[in-house]
């Protein structure tokens, strides 16, 4: 299968993924179903759920092998410290290229984790963060030329505000048009998830915080990222199952670019997150502190293991434990170990096709940054890193040089401390940065004094 037909099976997937979403049979009131009644009565048996504390936060990333939650408190200094960190396996059937397909199932995966964290962190956190991804997840920068009518008249919030409308609403019919294409649904509901100013300049001037400043010509790049209201609904249904209060969705490149960024509004951060979970590569390009734009193809982790399985003739679960050991001779049989180097060697020439590709859709005035960022569970393949650092996949792409790998680690991450003794890899990046945009979402709340938080306050849905 070429990776055309590769992307092509995963779009329909999505497609009967939410499907999946519409038809589920869901009633909050009464428990929804017994899945996750079953879930409940494993909390209430197990433990008693500790008291809920006002000072932290919950991110949940609901991947497609694992879903993981991360407890952290709040610092005085705006930064993290994690006291609480739980995971769980989900089941083949929950999720499909990054979505939700099955609410009970991921529910019931997710109490799972959740109660692993509230045992670790002694408390409960009821405020919570969500990662959505998926190839029908539309994040781009758009570039708006406004002209003042009063160029003496200092820029208000107000009109701010306007501006930002005008450049949401516009992004936001341009995300339902391209949603509707893909899906082949006229009708497509779509919703704001995600917003950034990546740029200001006020007659040619660049600046960080427009408000106060005068001038007639205002150029504006603005990110936008934008989710079928399929997606977003089953993530509510999911957290309302919890008894947790949204305070966030976000999309998970996105989120994995806030958290290297950390607290430096004016950071001059470049690089290319790839965040490779089981389902979906999620890619983002940074440049000079600002988000470029998200894009996900359908292949990641879990594709490799199923061409494992296929080529070795063994079920999924041996696949997977033939794969994570990859560096370990000793716990693959010989007789297959170069049946299964070929397999995952397939793959990789498929799956660096797709960040070609992807890479290509960006369409950027400059170069490519030389810096990639990999993380996700399935960046801990040595394999997809040596591809990378070591081929020419790079040369028919606009990058100066060949780029540098990294694997990032919460050790990497700005702002945040780790008071647990669970070692934060690089599959935990995710939900550190989703903690971050619970930071910047919070910033925004009337609560918050200064104009940091009267501009955060602008980008919110």
């Amino acid at each position: 299968m070429g990776f055309l037909d590769t992307v092509k099976s995963a779009k329909a997937k999505v497609q009967a993924a939410a499907k999946a979403v519409k038809t589920t049979d869901y009633d909050g009131a009464n428990g929804s179903s017994a899945k996750s009644a079953n879930a409940a009565s494993v909390r209430d048996a197990d433990y008693i759920p500790p008291k809920a504390s006002d000072d932290t936060i919950l991110a949940l990333d609901i991947g497609t092998e694992f879903v993981k939650a991360v407890i952290a408190r709040q610092t005085k200094d705006h930064g993290l410290d994690i006291i609480g960190i739980g995971k769980a396996h989900q089941d083949s059937s929950n999720m499909y290229a990054g979505a939700i397909a099955d609410i009970p199932g991921v529910a019931s995966v997710c109490e799972k984790a959740l109660s692993q964290a509230e045992k670790m962190a002694g408390t409960t956190s009821k405020l919570t963060v969500v990662g959505i991804a998926g190839e029908l997840i539309k994040g781009n920068t758009s570039t708006v030329r406004y002209r003042r009518k009063s160029g003496n008249k200092p820029l208000s919030e107000q009109e701010m505000a306007l501006i930002i409308k005008r450049v949401q609403d516009r992004a936001g019919e341009r995300a339902r048009k391209e949603i509707a294409d893909e899906t082949n649904n006229p009708n497509v509901e779509v919703r704001l998830i995600n917003s950034a100013i990546v740029s200001i300049t006020i007659d040619g001037y660049k600046i960080s915080n427009p408000i106060g400043f005068k001038g007639t010509d205002v150029v504006l790049q603005f990110y936008t990222a934008f989710a079928p209201l399929v997606h977003i609904s089953a993530i509510e249904k999911v957290c309302a199952e919890l008894s947790l209060d949204l305070l966030a969705v976000a999309v998970e490149p996105f989120a994995v670019c806030r958290a290297c960024l950390g607290d430096e509004l004016d950071s001059n951060f470049s690089g290319i997150v790839m965040d490779i979970g089981g389902g979906t590569t999620d890619i983002a390009v940074v440049d000079d502190g600002g988000v470029e734009g998200t894009k996900m193809f359908g292949i990641g982790g879990r594709s490799f293991t199923h061409q494992i399985a296929e080529a070795l003739n063994v079920d999924f679960d041996t696949a997977e434990k033939y794969k994570l050991s990859v560096n370990n001779p000793t716990k693959v049989p010989a007789d297959l170990r170069d049946k299964m180097m070929l397999a995952i060697q397939r793959n990789l020439a498929v799956w660096l096709s797709g960040v070609q590709i992807t890479l290509e859709e960006f369409q950027l005035t400059e170069m490519l940054p030389n810096k990639i960022l990999l993380c996700g569970g399935g960046a801990g393949l040595s394999e997809l890193q040596e591809v990378l650092s070591t081929t020419d996949w790079f040369k028919e792409l606009p990058f100066a040089r060949r780029p540098v790998i990294h694997l990032v680690e919460s050790a990497d991450i700005p702002g945040v401390h780790n008071s647990t003794e669970t070692h934060l890899d690089h599959s935990y990046i995710t939900a550190l940065g989703l903690l971050r945009v619970a930071l910047d979402t919070l910033a925004g709340s009337p609560d918050e004094g200064g104009l940091r938080g009267k501009f955060a306050k602008l980008l919110q849905n």
